[in-house]
């Protein structure tokens, strides 16, 4: 006889049985957690629909997903948004086509373009844009051999920024200046950055598991920074910035270097460099760095919408609106960027 399953949203009496099942689940993520969706829904106000999937009075599976409706950007659900990774987690692939057939409904009710599920692996029956990719590595015990281990000539660029005279500062009482460099840095790449109230959504709602770090010149000047999540054994650096007239010093290297180190410290397992568009400046990076990419499967199912979003600021209809951004008052910028950054999840 077939066992009953019931699809129901979350409330927040289920907070404590949603994350155990996370953190049990060999796939769940700390996009997953409850406290991710804390911080999207206080920092940035959008509707949430986090789906159970319970048999027997036991969760079976979970779908976190978010509601992102703007004029410029459209009308979508996502799972999970400002996250590489957040798709279903499920005991059984049955229970995962249940999750999604909900997931569809409940994006038709709402009229929406299209629902985007991001996930490890890609199931059949949806759309899949080739774009993103995860570099992780596993960490050595010793900090000197993991340096050791990087390619020659990143490693180079470690040395080079060490005997520069930077230096690396972690504490989350350095939020401040860690926003103005990161202000500054989106600035210069043309993409509005988020509200200060987010990142420190973060570290309020994380606690122990954020991180900042804000990597200085020997003149005291901060010239890089990084927002860091702990996670399952895995260090995983994911909001980053560093100011481009400063990259002789190559703050890049040396900060993912220190990081390495804390991780290291704090008894990580993984440094999880995150995700990279292919072809762009940041995946070229990581691979000289000695990380391997992986795919990651970005799926569609398309409600409204007749063909695949492509919200990339590689994409070439927003090169003229960057390049405008690049040319605009950085004071501006910082009070235009997070009404518009809020909804490029």
């Amino acid at each position: 006889m077939e066992i009953p399953i019931e699809i129901r949203l979350f409330t927040d009496a289920d907070a404590t049985v949603w994350d155990e099942y996370v953190l049990s689940h060999p796939d769940g993520t700390i996009f997953h957690l409850t406290k991710w969706q804390q911080v999207v829904t206080s920092a940035l106000g959008h509707p949430c629909f986090y789906l159970l999937a319970e048999s027997q009075g036991r969760i079976v599976g979970l779908l976190p997903l978010f509601q992102i409706q703007s004029r410029l950007f459209g009308n979508f659900l996502v799972s999970v948004p400002f996250a590489e990774l957040g798709g279903p987690l499920s005991d059984f692939p049955e229970i995962t086509e249940k999750l999604f057939a909900r997931a569809f409904k409940i994006g038709e009710e709402l009229a929406c373009d299209y629902v985007e599920l991001k996930s490890k692996t890609a199931v059949s029956g949806l759309l899949t844009k080739d774009l993103y990719y995860n570099f992780s590595k596993a960490l050595l015990p010793d900090p000197e051999d993991n340096l050791l281990a990087i390619p020659r000539k990143s490693r180079a660029a470690v040395r080079k920024g060490i005997s520069e005279g930077l230096t690396a500062a972690f504490g989350n009482d350095q939020l401040d200046v860690f926003y103005e460099v990161m202000a500054r840095s989106y600035h210069q790449l043309g993409t509005p950055i988020f509200a200060k109230q987010f990142f420190r959504a973060f570290l309020d709602i994380f606690g122990a598991d954020a991180e900042v770090m804000v990597v200085r010149s020997k003149d005291a000047v901060p010239v890089g920074c990084v927002l860091s999540f702990y996670f399952k054994g895995r260090v995983m650096p994911y909001y980053a910035g560093s100011l481009w007239e400063h990259r002789r010093l190559c703050p890049n290297d040396f900060k993912y270097w220190e990081l390495m180190k804390r991780g290291c410290e704090r008894g990580s397992e993984v440094f999880d460099f995150g995700r990279s568009k292919i072809d762009t400046g940041s995946f070229s990076f990581k691979k000289h760095w000695g990380f391997k990419p992986e795919p990651l499967a970005y799926q569609y199912r398309l409600l409204g919408a007749s063909q695949l979003p492509n919200l990339s600021p590689a994409n070439p209809k927003y090169a003229k609106k960057i390049a405008l951004w690049r040319k605009m008052p950085f004071t501006l910028t910082k009070v235009l960027g997070p009404p518009l950054a809020k909804y490029l999840g």
